[in-house]
This record gives C-alpha cells, structure tokens and sequence, in this order.
C-alpha cells in the first residue's frame, strides 16, 4: 500500500513518487511527466480540523497523470493523501461504502472491504476493486447512480447519457435534441450532469453544435444548461461549464471559463456568481454549508481567450491546480490542497461523509494478488 506523505500545513508540502504503471496503463507521456516531476501537494494548516470538525473525507481525480486521491486524517491527526493510479480517472461518484470511477476505457466500482468495528489507528474505509465494465475510450465525464441502481455517465464523444450496457460498449439514455445524429464526434461536449431525486435532471454542454468538434469554436460564450426531462435549454449564457449540481433546491454551476462558482436562476437564465475561485473548474460537491471545488491549470489552447484571462489578470494571480473549500455562507474560501510538479489539471470531486482515514488497493504491486475477503 503506497500512501503519501502528510500534511498539515500551508508550508509542509506533501511528496508523492508515482508508481511505474496500472492496470489500465497511462498514457506513455503522462506517465513520464508523472516519473520525472513527483506531484508536491500542500493544503493549509487547518484542513485537519476542518475535516474532523465536518466528520468528512475528499476524493478527487486528476486525469491528465492518471490519479485518485483520498484525503482524509490519519492515526497521528495529520493529513493523509492517499494516490492510486487509473488511466485518465475522470469521473467520480462516491458514497461510504463505493466508489465509481470513469476512466480510458472503463467504468470501475470500488467497494469498501472493511466491517464497522476497526482497530484504533487503523484506516476506517478501504476500497478495493471490484467489478469493471469495459466501454472503450467515450471520454466519460460525470458519472452517477440511480434511485433503481444504474450507473447512468456522460458520453462527450457521444453527446449523450449513456448507462452500461451487459453486450454493448453503452445504452443510450438521452440526447440533446439539438444533436441530430450519434456519433462519435464530441459535438457539443456535453459534460456535465446534475441529479434530482436519483434521475438525471440537468446537464452542461460547451455549445449547442452539431458538428464534429464544433464546440471548439464557442468556448467564449454559449455554454448551455438543458433540462434532462423537458429538454429545453435553460440558459445559453454560459463559459465552458461543468459540474451541475441541484443543492439545497437551486441549480449551482461552475462557469469555469470565468473561475465562478454560482448559481442559475431556472426562471431568467441569469448566472449569480457566488465566488471566484483561481483556476479554471471542474469537480463540485456540497458539505455541510460549503462547496468542494476543483482547480486545473488553463491549458494555453483550449483554455486561450477565456474570461479567465482577464479575471486573473485583474486579481494580479496566478492560477491553481488543486481543491478549495468555499463556505457558501460568505462566499470565502476557508481551506484549500494546492498541487504542483505533474498534476496540473483535476476533473471531479466527492465527499465521503462520516469516513475519517479512507485507502484503496491499486494495481502496481502484489497487494492485489494476496487481497483475500469473504462472505459466511
């Protein structure tokens, strides 16, 4: 079991040495920008109370090296952050007991493998996989679960929900009705899906193109939200958003080509910022009166031109890779991890609530092979 350095404060940075490979192999260049710069993670000093104060874990993804983190306190009441590697690890659902990961090629499930009475000092959760769908390379984005128990995701390649399918690579769900044929262009790169009552409610999409890869063009303006069951377009005035979630009766965004986290109002359209936050977002999850969102470096092409630019500029700041915690009363960020080295871009985040020290079994070493659990 590899697990990384604590931390536990702003200064102390946490290092991790990637393993060589996984299972699901990361792509050649990732994985040697992981080998030769080792992610340095740091988060500020009260993090720790922050998570036992709030009887929480995180867990994030970052798909451009390839990792899932569990970050959670450890025996010493430090700081864990805990690394595994699945090729571009892309979306997230979690609850206590599971965990759902989208990555290159497939759909993992993850099931926690320890009983409720563990030894003192001991990780409280330990996810172990499970069960593995293979789709092929869809681009998943968002992943979630149903009220009936389906694992219904994202298809950006497809422009589409999709759920599994026990023949074929997916099970089309819905589709934007103005995407008039599937195919495996990313058209609109729908990416985003909010869920209400355990059905898929909401989704984002960059435009409303249908065209191979014409979101491309629209990544300015245009971003669009769409309700699932009516299929009309709730707004169009939209920067590259992502991570729908509905939270406390109200549809929150992340208009991450602009840095805010918000809100829409469903009756005029209007996006009401709420904070800004030094990256360019993806990953939103919802605790206790705060927001868990995601940062990613702006990559120079796709990201170029973005409002973001100017937000920055105006704030005299550099962006972030990493998670910041919002309080939603105040709109201020009030802890934060930072990554910096290979990590540059993260995709999803989720909480774990009521799980203190979270671990999970990779595929790079013996510990798979001789991991031996059973039902009486």
């Amino acid at each position: 079991m590899k697990e990384l350095s604590d931390a536990s404060a702003a200064d102390d940075a946490a290092t991790a040495t990637p393993e060589p490979s996984a299972l699901s192999e990361p792509r050649p260049d990732a994985l040697a920008a992981a080998q030769q710069r080792p992610a340095n993670i740091s988060c500020t000093r009260g993090l720790p109370d922050w998570l036992l104060r709030n009887q929480v874990s995180l867990v994030f993804t970052s798909y451009q090296t390839g990792r899932l983190y569990l970050v959670g306190i450890n025996d010493k009441g430090q700081v864990s952050f805990h690394e595994r590697f699945l090729a571009r690890a892309m979306g997230l659902w979690a609850e206590p007991q599971r965990l759902i990961v989208s990555t290159l090629f497939q759909v993992w499930r993850f099931e926690n493998i320890l009983g409720p009475n563990q030894p003192a000092g001991a990780p409280d959760r330990h996810y172990a996989p499970r069960v593995a769908h293979t789709t092929g390379d869809l681009d998943i984005h968002d992943i979630s679960v149903m009220a009936d128990g389906r694992i219904v995701f994202v298809n950006s390649l497809f422009s589409c929900l999709a759920t599994l399918s026990p023949v074929h690579s997916f099970r089309v769900y819905w589709k934007p009705p103005f995407i008039s044929k599937l195919a495996a262009e990313d058209r609109c790169h729908l990416n985003g899906l909010a869920m209400k009552d355990g059905a898929p409610a909401y989704v984002t999409a960059t435009s409303r193109s249908d065209v191979v890869n014409g979101w491309r063009n629209r990544r300015a303006e245009g971003g669009c939200i769409i309700d699932v069951g009516t299929s009309a377009v709730v707004t169009e005035k939209l920067s590259m958003p992502h991570s729908p979630r509905w939270f406390n009766d109200r549809l929150w965004v992340l208009n991450s080509g602009t840095g805010h986290l918000g809100t829409v109002n469903l009756e005029t359209g209007a996006f009401e910022p709420r904070a800004f936050c030094p990256g360019f977002l993806r990953g939103l999850a919802f605790h206790n009166g705060h927001a868990i969102v995601g940062l990613s470096l702006p990559r120079d092409r796709s990201f170029a031109g973005l409002a973001l630019d100017n937000e920055l500029k105006m704030r005299d700041a550099d962006p972030w890779c990493g998670v910041q915690i919002v309080n939603l009363a105040s709109g201020d960020i009030v802890e934060w991890i930072k990554l910096e080295g290979a990590v540059t871009e993260l995709m999803d985040v989720a909480v774990l609530p009521g799980v203190r020290w979270p671990v999970a079994t990779g595929f790079l070493n013996e510990e798979i092979h001789k991991l031996y659990t059973f039902e009486t």
